[in-house]
C-alpha cells in the first residue's frame, strides 16, 4: 500500500492534542473587528476543539498528525 498524503491546507490549520483531539482557531477574527466588542475578540482569540462530525472527517485528511 502506498503512503497516504496529509491534506496540506488542513494541516496549517488544525492541530491534535495529546489526548488525541483536533484543535482549531475561531472564525470572524480577521477583519470588520471595529463594530466587535473587546469581549468577543478576546474570546476568538481562544483555541477551540473540532465537534465529533467533523474530526472524523479531518481524521482522514491528517493521517499522521
Amino acid at each position: 500500500m502506498p503512503k497516504i498524503k496529509t491534506n496540506r491546507a488542513a494541516a496549517k490549520r488544525f492541530k491534535k492534542t495529546g489526548s488525541g483531539k483536533i484543535v482549531r482557531a475561531k472564525a470572524f477574527k480577521s477583519h470588520i473587528l471595529t463594530k466587535k466588542s473587546p469581549k468577543r475578540k478576546r474570546a476568538l482569540r481562544r483555541d477551540t476543539l473540532v465537534n465529533a462530525v467533523s474530526s472524523k472527517g479531518l481524521a482522514r485528511m491528517l493521517p499522521y498528525l
